[in-house]
Protein backbone atom coordinates (compact mmCIF):
# COMPACT_ATOMS: atom_id res chain seq x y z
CA UNK A 1 0.00 0.00 0.00
CA UNK A 2 1.64 3.27 -0.58
CA UNK A 3 1.14 6.48 1.47
CA UNK A 4 0.58 9.75 -0.29
CA UNK A 5 2.12 11.94 2.42
CA UNK A 6 1.52 15.09 0.20
CA UNK A 7 -2.23 14.40 0.27
CA UNK A 8 -2.08 13.18 3.80
CA UNK A 9 -0.30 15.76 6.03
CA UNK A 10 -2.56 18.33 5.13
CA UNK A 11 -5.98 16.45 6.19
CA UNK A 12 -4.12 15.74 9.17
CA UNK A 13 -3.24 19.56 9.59
CA UNK A 14 -6.76 20.28 9.12
CA UNK A 15 -8.06 17.78 11.59
CA UNK A 16 -5.73 19.42 14.16
CA UNK A 17 -6.69 23.19 13.33
CA UNK A 18 -10.42 22.06 13.64
CA UNK A 19 -10.03 20.08 16.70
CA UNK A 20 -6.79 21.55 18.67
CA UNK A 21 -8.73 24.92 20.02
CA UNK A 22 -8.98 26.38 22.96
CA UNK A 23 -12.65 25.67 23.26
CA UNK A 24 -11.91 22.26 23.05
CA UNK A 25 -9.33 21.87 25.55
CA UNK A 26 -10.20 24.36 28.15
CA UNK A 27 -13.43 25.95 27.27
CA UNK A 28 -15.46 28.77 26.05
CA UNK A 29 -14.41 32.24 27.05
CA UNK A 30 -16.35 33.39 30.02
CA UNK A 31 -17.57 36.08 32.51
CA UNK A 32 -16.39 36.34 35.93
CA UNK A 33 -18.14 39.65 37.65
CA UNK A 34 -16.69 42.42 35.57
CA UNK A 35 -14.32 40.60 34.49
CA UNK A 36 -14.12 39.18 30.80
CA UNK A 37 -11.37 36.05 30.55
CA UNK A 38 -10.46 34.53 27.71
CA UNK A 39 -8.82 30.80 27.86
CA UNK A 40 -5.08 30.60 26.14
CA UNK A 41 -3.51 27.11 25.07
CA UNK A 42 0.26 26.30 23.32
CA UNK A 43 0.03 23.78 20.81
CA UNK A 44 3.02 21.99 19.61
CA UNK A 45 3.01 19.74 16.56
CA UNK A 46 5.59 17.86 14.37
CA UNK A 47 5.39 15.19 12.20
CA UNK A 48 8.47 13.09 10.34
CA UNK A 49 8.29 10.06 7.36
CA UNK A 50 10.47 8.31 5.39
CA UNK A 51 10.64 5.64 2.81
CA UNK A 52 12.90 3.30 0.78
CA UNK A 53 12.96 0.70 -1.85
CA UNK A 54 15.48 -1.44 -2.98
CA UNK A 55 16.68 -4.95 -4.88
CA UNK A 56 18.73 -7.63 -3.32
CA UNK A 57 20.08 -10.78 -5.13
CA UNK A 58 17.67 -13.93 -4.47
CA UNK A 59 14.98 -11.55 -2.59
CA UNK A 60 13.44 -9.63 -5.51
CA UNK A 61 12.63 -5.85 -5.27
CA UNK A 62 11.52 -4.39 -1.44
CA UNK A 63 10.09 -1.59 -0.48
CA UNK A 64 9.05 0.14 2.92
CA UNK A 65 7.60 3.41 4.12
CA UNK A 66 6.62 4.93 7.60
CA UNK A 67 5.17 8.10 8.99
CA UNK A 68 4.79 9.63 12.84
CA UNK A 69 3.50 12.95 14.45
CA UNK A 70 2.92 14.20 17.33
CA UNK A 71 0.97 17.07 19.54
CA UNK A 72 1.22 18.72 22.59
CA UNK A 73 -1.41 21.23 23.66
CA UNK A 74 -1.14 23.06 27.21
CA UNK A 75 -3.49 25.25 28.78
CA UNK A 76 -1.28 28.27 29.76
CA UNK A 77 -3.53 30.97 31.18
CA UNK A 78 -5.86 33.54 30.72
CA UNK A 79 -6.63 36.87 28.91
CA UNK A 80 -8.70 38.98 31.41
CA UNK A 81 -9.98 42.25 30.42
CA UNK A 82 -11.95 45.24 32.63
CA UNK A 83 -12.71 47.74 30.86
CA UNK A 84 -10.30 48.84 28.64
CA UNK A 85 -7.22 47.07 30.97
CA UNK A 86 -5.95 43.62 29.88
CA UNK A 87 -3.76 41.56 31.55
CA UNK A 88 -2.62 37.78 31.41
CA UNK A 89 -2.75 35.79 34.23
CA UNK A 90 -0.53 32.25 33.87
CA UNK A 91 -2.21 28.87 35.00
CA UNK A 92 2.07 28.26 36.24
CA UNK A 93 4.22 31.00 37.81
CA UNK A 94 7.46 30.95 36.74
CA UNK A 95 10.44 30.45 38.94
CA UNK A 96 14.36 31.25 38.55
CA UNK A 97 16.15 32.83 35.59
CA UNK A 98 12.82 33.07 33.50
CA UNK A 99 10.49 34.54 36.57
CA UNK A 100 13.21 37.42 36.68
CA UNK A 101 13.25 38.47 33.61
CA UNK A 102 9.28 38.56 33.81
CA UNK A 103 9.94 41.35 36.11
CA UNK A 104 12.20 43.53 34.59
CA UNK A 105 9.38 45.84 33.17
CA UNK A 106 8.62 46.17 36.33
CA UNK A 107 11.85 47.11 38.41
CA UNK A 108 12.54 49.59 35.09
CA UNK A 109 8.88 51.18 35.83
CA UNK A 110 9.71 51.83 39.55
CA UNK A 111 13.10 53.01 38.85
CA UNK A 112 11.60 55.39 36.75
CA UNK A 113 8.93 56.45 39.24
CA UNK A 114 11.75 56.72 42.14
CA UNK A 115 14.23 58.92 39.56
CA UNK A 116 11.49 61.33 38.62
CA UNK A 117 10.52 61.69 42.45
CA UNK A 118 13.81 62.19 43.68
CA UNK A 119 14.19 65.00 40.92
CA UNK A 120 11.08 66.49 41.73
CA UNK A 121 12.87 66.96 45.30
CA UNK A 122 16.29 69.03 43.90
Amino acid sequence: MKVNFEELIPQITEFLRSEAKTETVIGQQFELGEFHCVPVIRLGMGFGSGGGEGEAPKQGHGEGAGAGGGIGIEPIGFLVAKSDQISFLPTRHSSGLSAAFEKVPELIEKYMEKNKAVAAQN
